[in-house]
């Protein structure tokens, strides 16, 4: 995800960095390098324009932070102009006085929007919000069908109703609704291939019976500025109130996301981050202006700990930590909890300094990497996960086979549970740990 753009504007940082003043000179060429890297990322022409002309006026006019050298002016003046860019702030959906509030999908064909209807429901489910999801696309075959397994296979209502005529499904749908006491209404549209007049009566149409709070234009990021112009189309033709952009996982140049919310007017509230249902968040502009310029989106990576993180589990670990009691049993925890994380890459991407793809110093991080280990720990038999040291010449052996890794990992894997066990009785990690107890008795 934008990974050419982040590490394109990191090398004009670091050239800005090496200098001891900024002076007209070297702001030129940073402002020339930070030009030609956002246009090679397809953002729009105008929005490159004032963006640099923004970056220029704030870097030359202002006077230095007494906290902070001229270099370090600049890329926070940076930093602040990618977060205008991108929206400035996060957003949330807007929301009925009476239940149910309606949320309209729209956008063109192949953009995604039955899977982030779908993806949608199950974000506002995690938010104890019920929704019924509904698809007004009556002309492709087995539209409606798709967002139905969808809906099935997440554990979210469907409504499904008997009439063809537009106008008289959005009546159905807003009595059931209403009968049932649904707090959202999502409804998913018909798309094109492109933008077309009949579409467009057509969602007008759609429009005007749902009365939706909230009309939700859904853009693929890897069309880049088609989905820029795309987006303003729809925005005039029909009226959108918000932006979802899906694939931005895949895009690697960002020039949509840089481009789409300064040319629409209108905030991105929703990005799609991958294939799963649960591959849709917020979008927050400031913690992705962070990521691209290096600084890690260390938030993101504490509210997915949040989620999947099972506090009382926390607890004990610290508690047995405290105890030295800290056993294999609790390494292999601690590594199916950081598996539920996500990809690795993505994880140690959210550091900062890590990059996208959680690169440091041109390290890969290898993906089977905790899976092997997991592998070695459970073919371990119950005596020698409770006292490691028991594990001679001739159990490594069995345990390797029965991990499918060589004996090498096998003696790696004790090597770094010892380690990790000494460390643990160091006098930083006891009083850091006597802190999360004490903290957890006070909450």
């Amino acid at each position: 995800m934008l990974e050419g753009l982040s590490e394109r504007l990191g090398k004009v940082l670091r050239y800005l960095r090496g200098e001891v003043k900024v002076t007209e000179e070297n702001m030129r060429e940073a402002l020339r390098e930070i030009r030609l890297t956002l246009l090679e990322a397809d953002v729009n022409f105008k929005v490159v324009k004032q963006f640099v002309e923004n970056v220029r006026s704030q870097s030359m006019g202002r006077e230095v932070h007494e906290s902070l050298n001229p270099t370090q002016q600049v890329i926070q003046i940076v930093q602040q102009e990618l977060t205008a860019m991108l929206g400035s702030e996060n957003r949330e959906l807007n929301r009925s006085p009476l239940k149910p509030t309606v949320i309209m999908l729209a956008g063109l064909q192949g953009s995604g929007k039955t899977t982030s209807a779908g993806k949608l429901a199950l974000h506002l489910q995690g938010l104890d919000k019920s929704s019924l999801l509904c698809s007004f696309d009556l002309k492709r075959l087995a539209a409606g069908e798709q967002l139905e397994t969808i809906a099935r296979d997440s554990g979210i209502a469907f409504f499904r109703g008997e009439s063809r005529d537009l106008a008289e499904l959005a009546r159905e749908l807003r009595k059931t609704a209403l009968a049932t006491g649904y707090d959202y209404v999502i409804a998913d549209t018909a798309g094109r291939l492109h933008v077309e007049d009949e579409l467009m009566a057509e969602l007008r149409r759609v429009k005007e019976a749902l009365q939706p709070a909230e009309t939700v234009y859904v853009a693929d990021a890897l069309t880049g500025q088609d989905a820029v112009l795309s987006a303003q189309a729809f925005a005039e033709k029909i009226g959108i109130d918000s932006i979802i952009l899906t694939k931005l996982d895949a895009d690697a140049r960002g020039g949509a996301a840089l481009s789409i919310v300064s040319v629409t007017g209108r905030p991105i509230k929703f990005i799609g981050t991958g294939e799963k249902p649960g591959d849709l968040q917020p979008f927050h502009p400031g913690r992705l202006a962070s990521k691209i310029l290096g600084m890690g989106d260390v938030l993101t990576l504490i509210e997915k700990a949040q989620k999947q993180f099972d506090e009382k589990q926390a607890e004990a670990l610290s508690r047995r930590l405290l105890e030295n009691e800290f056993g294999m049993d609790d390494f292999l925890a601690q590594l199916k909890q950081m598996e539920k994380l996500g990809p690795m890459e993505e994880i140690m991407g959210m550091l900062p300094g890590m990059g996208f793809k959680g690169n440091l110093a041109g390290v890969h991080v290898d993906e089977k990497r905790v899976r092997h280990l997991m592998a070695v720990i459970e073919s371990m038999n119950r005596k020698e996960r409770e006292n490691p040291r028991i594990i001679d010449g001739r159990r490594r052996l069995r345990i390797a086979r029965g991990s499918g890794r060589p004996v090498s990992e096998v003696n790696q894997v004790l090597k770094s549970y010892l380690e990790m066990k000494k460390n643990f009785k160091k006098p930083f990690f006891r009083k850091m740990l006597k802190k999360f107890d004490n903290f957890s008795k006070i909450r």
